[in-house]
C-alpha cells in the first residue's frame, strides 16, 4: 500500500493558532504513518491560489489530498474543482463553502469540511463578556478581516448572546498580533475615542487580543496606564502555550478554547482513502470558555477606563 501525501494549506505563520495547526497536522501524520507538508499563505488570496495550482500541476510530487485554511471567503472554487479533476482530495478547514454539496456529486475523491463552529465561539464570548459585565458598558471588538466567515459568524454569535445593555465599538484585523495593534493605535489617535470609555477589549483572536493590549499600554498616559491595570481583554482560540496560558498570568481576562482540527482532517482523509467510505460533509469541533462562565462571573466586576 502506497504512503499518503498530503498538503496543508495554512493562512499565516504570524497566528498562535495557525502554528497549532500546523503542529497537530505534523503530529497526526505521525501517528497516522502519513506524510504532511505545511505551507502558508501570507494572508494573501492570490498567493493561495498560486500556490496551490503549482502543487496540483507539479510533476515532481503527487498528493493525494489538499488542506485548506481558506484566506478567501470564497475557499477558491476554481482551485478545488482543478483539484478534484485531478482526483487530489479536497478539505476546507474552519469554513463552509457552498460549492461542497455540489462538487461531493461530481467527483469521486474526497471533498468535505471541517470547522470550528464560530457561531457559538461569538456566543461564548457574548456570554463571558455578560458574567464580567453584569451592568454593560462599552466593549472595543476586534474582528478578524472583511469578508472572512470565521469573523461573520463569530459576530453574530457574539450579537447573540451579548446583552442590550452591552454596545461594541467595533475595530478589523487580519488575526495577528500586529494588525490589532495598528487598529487600535490609529482608532486611539481620533480625539472621539480618547474621550471614550472603555469597558472591556473582545478580540476573535488571542494574539488580536494581546496587539489590543499593547496599542492601547502604549497610547495611555498618567492615570490611564494604571486603570489598564484593571481593564478585561478577551480573545480566542485559547491554545495551551498562549491563550490558556495568558489568561493563567493575566494578560487576558478570559479565552474560547478552540480545538485544533487539522489532524481531525487528515484522520478521516486516510480512512476515506484506505476504506472508501465516504466522510460526512461536514463536521463541527466543541469550541469551550476559559476559564468557565461560573468562574467568570465570581471574578472582580470592573470600572469603566478611558484610554488616556
Amino acid at each position: 500500500m502506497k504512503d499518503l501525501n498530503f498538503l496543508v494549506s495554512l493562512t499565516t505563520a504570524d497566528n498562535d493558532y495557525q502554528a497549532e495547526q500546523a503542529m497537530a497536522a505534523e503530529n497526526a501524520a505521525r501517528r497516522l504513518g502519513v506524510n504532511v507538508e505545511v505551507i502558508y499563505a501570507e494572508n494573501d488570496a492570490v498567493t493561495q491560489s498560486q500556490q496551490l495550482l503549482k502543487a496540483i500541476q507539479s510533476s515532481s510530487r503527487r498528493f493525494d489530498a489538499i488542506l485548506l485554511e481558506p484566506v478567501s471567503p470564497t475557499a477558491l472554487p476554481q482551485v478545488a474543482r482543478a483539484a478534484l479533476a485531478s482526483d487530489i482530495g479536497w478539505v476546507v478547514l474552519n469554513a463552509y463553502p457552498s460549492y461542497i454539496a455540489e462538487m461531493r456529486g461530481a467527483y469521486r475523491a474526497p471533498i468535505f469540511a471541517i470547522t470550528s463552529d464560530h457561531t457559538e465561539i461569538g456566543r461564548i464570548q457574548g456570554r463571558q463578556l455578560a458574567a464580567l459585565l453584569p451592568k454593560g458598558g462599552s466593549v472595543l471588538q476586534v474582528q478578524g478581516p472583511t469578508g472572512s466567515s470565521a469573523a461573520t459568524e463569530r459576530t453574530a454569535g457574539t450579537l447573540q448572546t451579548k446583552p442590550q445593555n452591552i454596545q461594541l465599538r467595533v475595530l478589523k484585523g487580519q488575526w495577528t498580533e500586529a494588525s490589532s495593534y495598528k487598529a487600535v493605535r490609529s482608532w486611539v489617535s481620533l480625539s472621539t475615542s480618547r474621550e471614550t470609555p472603555i469597558d472591556a477589549v473582545a478580540a476573535q483572536d488571542d494574539s488580536m487580543a494581546i496587539g489590543a493590549k499593547r496599542a492601547l499600554e502604549a497610547s495611555a498616559t498618567g492615570d490611564a496606564k494604571k486603570r489598564l491595570l484593571t481593564l478585561p481583554f478577551l480573545g480566542c482560540d485559547g491554545l495551551p502555550t498562549t491563550g490558556q496560558a495568558w489568561v493563567e498570568n493575566g494578560l487576558l481576562q478570559a479565552t474560547v478554547i478552540v480545538p485544533a482540527n487539522t489532524d481531525m482532517a487528515l484522520q478521516m482523509l486516510r480512512d476515506e482513502l484506505r476504506t472508501g467510505a465516504r466522510t460526512p460533509e461536514r463536521t463541527f469541533t466543541t469550541p469551550l470558555s476559559y476559564p468557565s462562565l461560573a468562574e467568570l462571573a465570581t471574578k472582580k466586576k470592573f470600572a469603566a477606563t478611558n484610554l488616556c
